[in-house]
């Protein structure tokens, strides 16, 4: 008799659930095109890599006062010697200043030589006031034949002025994640405040080497540019390009405070190296030797491949019991050449889901130590999207919940 009243009740219930849902609209739906009022700010996430410090063997000897070789495609440091110690960079400067000028500027853009520019002092392309030369022209005269004149008319082409294109470099270094460098002119002519480091350097080249008109640039030996007799043949000052089997860039720097300073790269084997030495008695020979130990000590190996099915996470409330999770991106980390290195896998999940859930929504992240040491992390996302279950099975979920003994 009690089981025939439970039962009874439950049919009421349930009339009543479809009643309401019959003749209750939701104030949304009475209004075409009113939605939800959360508005869902979306930035593509891009991977993350944090350095190593792992290191093989006993690593170079050098007499650089500072040094680093960085894995180009994957950001991790496979050696490093005072990696975050400020100092005087020299010409290595040119690096931010022609990424600032290659992101801002158009390289098909004329430039009118100023009084200013053609008589800044140092290594220089001869340029003359009232010369007419592309924005690519200087950026040529300024990465390959240092020319400290056409880094002041970049900045006068570019932002008006040097002194609001310098802003511009220490606000697009800090957004990199060069927190140790400060920016006081374009060309890196001594001055006391303008400094940065091995680690900096790097991250500010690796990035620049993303971009095709950059590496091009950095990448070639000689290049001719209009000059007062017709034109300029610049030769790159960078002797690594004859010297070392696949480098590729990048500057070259000297000045008595920050002696002899060189950011180099080479690829081998579709792997890319980015090598710094600061105030080396040698800066040829031992960027050699850090390009050498990293191509020889490590390697590449793949953890995880974009759009793999990873894992599935529950998911309360939704037409889904379950929404299968995804691999954001590739994922490749350098690891040692040696067999005998400890490789993990830390997997941080979001608990707890409630649909909706939105296709490409993040719901975690997958780290990669390689001995202990944090080289890797990738988003985890959804595959597809989860909608959430209609009002009146939900109210019949919770009844029917409510009624379970």
């Amino acid at each position: 008799m009690k089981g025939m009243q439970k039962r009874t009740v439950l049919y009421l219930m349930m009339l009543c659930v479809l009643v309401l849902f019959l003749t209750t609209v939701p104030a949304a739906a009475q209004e075409p095109g009113i939605q939800d009022d959360v508005i869902f700010s979306y930035e593509e996430s891009l991977p993350w890599v944090e350095t190593g410090s792992f290191q093989q063997g006993n690593g170079p000897h050098l007499s650089a006062a500072a040094a680093l070789v960085m894995d180009a495609d994957t950001g991790q440091v496979l050696y490093a010697k005072n990696p975050h110690q400020p100092r005087p960079i020299a010409s290595t400067t040119k690096i931010i200043t022609a990424l600032v000028a290659l992101e801002c500027g158009n390289l098909t853009d004329t430039a009118i030589i100023s009084k200013r520019a053609a008589g800044v002092e140092g290594s220089s392309i001869y340029l003359k006031a009232g010369e007419k030369l592309t924005l690519e022209e200087l950026i040529y005269g300024a990465l390959m034949h240092s020319g400290n004149d056409a880094c002041v008319a970049i900045a006068e082409q570019v932002a008006g002025d040097e002194k609001d294109f310098v802003n511009l470099m220490n606000y697009r270094a800090y957004r990199l994640g060069a927190h140790n460098s400060n920016f006081c002119n374009t060309n890196g002519l001594p001055d006391d405040h303008h400094l940065s480091t091995a680690y900096d350097l790097a991250l500010i080249t690796r990035h620049a080497l993303k971009n095709s008109a950059f590496r091009s640039i950095v990448a070639s030996k000689t290049h001719t540019i209009r000059g007062p007799q017709g034109k300029r043949i610049l030769s790159n000052t960078n002797k690594m390009l004859w010297d070392y089997q696949g480098a590729d860039g990048v500057k070259t720097g000297t000045t008595n405070a920050a002696g002899k300073c060189l950011v180099s790269s080479a690829t081998r084997d579709g792997r890319s190296l980015i090598a710094v030495v600061l105030h080396s008695d040698d800066r040829y020979a031992e960027s050699i030797q850090l390009l050498n130990y990293g191509f020889t000590h490590y390697k590449h190996q793949k953890v995880a491949t974009r759009g793999q099915l990873f894992t599935q996470l529950p998911v309360k409330d939704s037409v889904k019991e379950k929404v299968p999770v995804t691999v954001a991106a590739d994922l490749m980390v350098s690891v040692p050449v040696s067999p005998e290195f400890i490789l993990e896998k830390d997997i941080m999940l979001e608990q707890g889901l409630t649909a909706p859930v939105h296709k490409g929504q993040v719901l975690g992240k997958l780290q990669v130590l390689v001995e202990g040491e944090p080289v890797g992390e990738i988003d985890l996302l959804a595959q597809e999207a989860i909608e959430k279950l209609p009002y009146h099975r939900l109210l019949l979920s919770k009844i029917l919940n409510q009624l379970e003994p």
